[in-house]
């Protein structure tokens, strides 16, 4: 069968849960002319809160890949599209207008109603609407001047930029997002100027970029034709800098920005209070010896921050109004009965906060196993949304660091977080000697409308006073 006769289907961007609007395309495993079978990986994606991996829910040999390695999709836009063996697809382009088949096939949209969504993560209350096409932009074939087909175009039409096979029309405002529009006036672009490879015509950050490059204005030239394979992204993170370059501008996206403006929010929303304690952790530090040469525990990773972990569950256990939070709408405070106990992680994509569900009704064991392997999902960035979901209290390991303590800002929508600093020895009053013993400083953060001073301090008091005698830590397994 050829592929004219093949009908054409199209995988759109799913919405991966948690009301994610965009995603970049990190990595395609894909290329045009290779076959794909239901449910194969086709490209891996970044959200912004993890990577994910796509399956495509057909058979087909792909056609186009809509979209280079580097590139920020929205969601429910067409990322690649498959030739397969017909059936209730749209029917290919008339050959008089081969030019115009990749647009004819970009306007194909699955049925409205329920968008596309990535398996196990469901559809989100918010589906991505598309803005309302002017008549300037539907069917350019439409507005030629004559009826006879083989006339040629009016004169402004072969110089009109292409973006992904539809023509732009160049007498209307340039298409951009607002970020995409400050982004160029910020480099001193002219949105008008530049080639918008986006799905509409729309002007991307990137065509931003390549537009404010040297020379870049030289290359758009031979677009009109559909590239068989993604190009190289036009560089995301900004261009090398020229030898005598004394700055270097890196786009904010992806998990970074998302961390960014999750802190913004939570800095100016929730009134932080943040109290400090150090205290002796030597018989925690032996302890942590003893089992892990405890042929009973063998395969379970025992650390400093599994204790700490315990200490706090043991904390809100005996002080359980601490683990809350503020529902601003209703004003009220949602007193919970479990705890989703967070573990900050710095990964090559920046800080995520997944968290431990349950971990109350965890043994230690238990606890041992869900904390590392939470770490290492997360430093191999496979952290799912959902994982990163429902938190009530979070701890952070800046000790890892070497540094002493912090004053940590509280994970959006969680009403504390224990900054965990490093250990170190220190000249300490023991038994009435000053002896040199392992010492550590823990910080407690806490949302001041939910957590008063006494009960943060009892709090902290707690995780202090189960660290310094750590057999209590036992007493709850």
């Amino acid at each position: 069968m050829t592929e004219s006769a093949q009908a054409v289907r199209e995988f759109k961007m799913p919405d991966v849960g948690e009301g994610l609007t965009e995603a970049e395309i990190l990595k395609w495993y894909v290329q045009p002319g290779d076959t794909v079978t239901d449910g194969q990986v086709v490209c891996e994606v970044e959200t912004a809160k993890a990577a994910v991996e796509l399956p495509i829910p057909f058979d087909g040999t792909v056609r186009e890949l809509r979209f280079t390695e580097g590139t920020t999709v929205d969601v429910g836009q067409v990322i690649i599209s498959v030739a397969t063996g017909g059936g209730g697809a749209p029917a290919p382009e008339p050959e008089a207008a081969p030019a115009e088949a990749p647009a004819a096939e970009a306007e194909s949209a699955e049925p409205q109603g329920r968008q596309p969504v990535l398996v196990g993560y469901g559809v989100s209350e918010s589906s991505t609407k598309r803005r309302a096409r002017r008549p300037a932009e539907q069917a350019p074939a439409a507005q030629a001047p004559a009826p006879e087909a083989p006339a040629p175009a009016p004169a402004p039409a072969p110089a009109a930029p292409v973006a992904n096979g539809t023509p732009v029309s160049g007498a209307d405002r340039p298409l951009a997002k607002p970020p995409v529009r400050k982004l160029a006036k910020d480099l001193g672009v002219d949105l008008a100027t530049v080639v918008p490879t986006g799905e509409g015509g729309v002007v991307t950050r990137e065509d931003v970029h390549a537009a404010a490059a040297p020379q870049a204005p030289a290359e758009p030239a031979p677009a009109p034709q559909p590239a068989p394979a993604p190009q190289p992204a036009p560089a995301p993170q900004a261009a090398a800098p020229a030898p005598d370059a004394r700055e270097t501008r890196i786009p904010v996206k992806g998990v970074r920005k998302a961390t960014a403006q999750a802190m913004v929010g939570s800095a100016f929303t929730a009134p932080h209070v943040t109290e400090f304690v150090t205290v002796d952790v030597t018989r925690t530090m032996k302890l942590v010896e003893k089992m892990k040469a405890d042929k009973d525990l063998a395969g379970v990773r025992v650390n400093p921050l599994l204790m700490v972990a315990r200490a706090l569950l043991v904390a809100i256990r005996r002080n359980p109004d601490v683990n809350a939070a503020w529902d601003e709408a209703n004003q009220e405070i949602v007193r919970k009965h479990y705890v989703n106990l967070g573990i900050a992680a710095a990964t090559p994509r920046g800080l995520i906060v997944p968290n431990i569900k349950d971990a109350q009704a965890k043994t230690l064991p238990e606890l041992a196993s869900a904390l590392g392997e939470l770490v290492s999902t997360a430093r191999e960035g496979r952290t799912s949304p959902a994982d990163m979901q429902g938190g009530t209290v979070t701890i952070t390991n800046v000790g890892v660091f070497g540094v002493d303590t912090g004053t940590p800002i509280l994970n959006p929508g969680e009403s504390a977080i224990l900054a965990f600093g490093a250990v170190k020895w220190q000249p300490w009053v023991h038994k009435g000697k000053v002896k040199p013993r392992q010492v550590t400083t823990l910080a407690l953060s806490f949302d001041h409308r939910l957590v008063d001073g006494e009960l943060g301090s009892k709090v902290l008091a707690d995780v202090a006073a189960v660290l310094e005698h750590p057999k209590r830590l036992l007493t709850w397994t």
